[in-house]
């Protein structure tokens, strides 16, 4: 066949993303290329004639070290040659195989198979080494790059949000820890399912009834086969391998794909310019617009999520590739092709989003300043709507309203709500107008006293102009869950 021009190519994956992540390009071709794809068939075949061999007693090291020569001379343009005469991809292998093997064992070559148990056999093969040889890897990379991060600003603060809006404080290495949580019990789930995947020496219908012809013992013959690829027997066979196997480490690979998506969304609104508290890494030459040279875009934690856009939905397929008709039909036959893509596409995603990681910028004064209420105060010299809600030392109101539920009064909460509406339309900080109210700051002082969180009266009102003091556990969780998950990867 002609080499085709990398850039005649159809697929993104095959050109842009094959330039752009060529290691990853790289990793994945021995398990996902066409050439892998036959190769595979011919591991399965190999190993059906050592599995009869095996068997009848007659696996010399002679023979099968002929076997391992013929299976290396099998060319994937012969194959897809003979296929143009059989029009069937897995006769037409077999055909040229025969070829190969010594005369003595031709006979064996298919024996007792049907397409699909070689087919099925040899997709559980592909899949769980490219589960275990780069998908696995590449999520370990991240997720220690994450544990790395978590730990590392485990006590920076950072202001929580919900809804968008400022919550109370927090800490970047906190907000980091939930993704090392959330990716870390994925990709232990991943290791499990790709544990799981099966394949299949059961015939046309899954009740061995050709192998019934062949030996005393059609299952142990099974066995004796799945073993040579690593594998353990699907436990009911129609033609089809159990989709399940499959569908379930295919489905634990979109819940990590959308942790990595959310991770990358976080990332890219934490860098926006009002916000400013991370940035990615930008090279010297880089340019972020062809028209606005001072423009520093988070491209790649948006190149991460568009990824995550266009290989998430495909899990419908993944679902639909589960229906099969009595014993077979052949609806998955192109479908199921498609899988490869699936998986170039995540693991490209992960390699993007580790890289972002690993070389992301944290602005400490910046974090500090909006955890204070600096942009609020910001936006309240601009307009009147940007005072509503906008307090300097707003976050605060929450412990406020603890403390003071905590002295005993029953309506602490509209006490406290009704400081900040005093603090918004006098354009005060929540501390000055906490300060307006001494009984208010008497009671929060004394329970503050009794909890060990201030010493005096004087330290008290200082609590407030400082958030940071009230991170809660969030940087104990943050090391806690740092170091289990690196341990855990560490011996992944």
């Amino acid at each position: 066949m002609d080499a085709r021009n990398i850039f005649r190519n159809l697929s993104p994956i095959d050109h842009r993303y094959s330039i752009s992540e060529q290691d990853v390009f790289e990793k994945l071709v021995p398990w996902l290329s066409e050439e892998a794809s036959i190769q595979a068939c011919v591991k399965a075949e190999l190993a059906l004639i050592k599995a009869h061999l095996s068997v009848r007693g007659q696996a010399t090291a002679e023979l099968l070290s002929a076997l391992e020569k013929a299976g290396k001379e099998v060319d994937p343009e012969a194959v897809y040659q003979e296929e143009e005469i059989t029009h069937h991809n897995i006769r037409a292998l077999v055909n040229v195989l025969k070829r190969e093997v010594p005369s003595e064992v031709a006979p064996l070559v298919h024996l007792g198979a049907t397409s699909v148990d070689i087919l099925d056999t040899a997709l559980a093969y592909r899949i769980k080494g490219v589960t275990q040889e780069v998908v696995l890897p590449l999520l370990a990379k991240l997720e220690l790059a994450l544990c790395e991060l978590a730990e590392r600003e485990a006590e920076t603060p950072q202001v929580g949000r919900t809804h968008g809006q400022h919550a109370v404080p927090i800490t970047l290495g906190f907000a980091m820890a939930e993704y090392v949580s959330r990716l870390g019990k994925s990709i232990l789930e991943i290791k499990k399912r790709v544990g799981d995947l099966k394949g299949k020496l059961a015939g046309a219908v899954g009740a061995y009834n050709a192998t019934s012809m062949i030996v005393r013992d059609p299952e142990e013959l099974e066995r004796r086969y799945l073993a040579e690829l690593g594998l353990e027997p699907s436990e009911h066979s129609t033609q089809l391998v159990e989709p399940e196997y499959l569908l379930r480490l295919l489905l634990e690979f979109n819940v990590a794909f959308g942790i990595i998506a959310n991770l990358a969304d976080d990332v890219r609104h934490l860098q926006r310019s009002e916000i400013g508290e991370l940035r990615e890494n930008f090279a010297g030459t880089q340019v972020g617009s062809s028209t606005m040279p001072q423009k520093r875009n988070p491209w790649n934690s948006e190149h991460v999520k568009s990824l995550w856009k266009a290989f998430c939905p495909r899990v419908l397929t993944f679902f639909m590739d589960q229906i099969s008709e009595h014993q077979r039909d052949l609806t998955n036959s192109a479908s199921q092709r498609f899988i490869a893509d699936y998986i170039a596409g995540f693991c490209q995603a992960i390699h993007r989003m580790t890289t972002v990681i690993q070389g992301l910028g944290v602005d400490r004064e910046r974090l500090l300043y909006n955890l204070r209420g600096g942009a609020a105060l910001g936006a309240s010299a601009e307009s009147e709507w940007g005072r509503k809600g906008a307090i300097v030392g707003g976050v605060l109101a929450e412990p406020a309203y603890i403390l003071l539920a905590e002295s005993g009064v029953s309506d602490a909460h509209e006490v406290i709500r009704k400081i900040t509406l005093q603090a918004e339309e006098q354009g005060l900080s929540f501390a000055q107008a906490l300060a307006e109210h001494p009984e208010v700051l008497r009671r929060i002082g004394e329970k503050m006293k009794d909890l060990g969180l201030v010493a005096s009266d004087a330290e008290v009102l200082a609590f407030f102009e400082q958030p940071e003091r009230y991170c809660g556990l969030a940087s104990r969780k943050a090391k806690t869950l740092a170091q289990k998950y690196r341990s855990l990867m560490e011996s992944l």
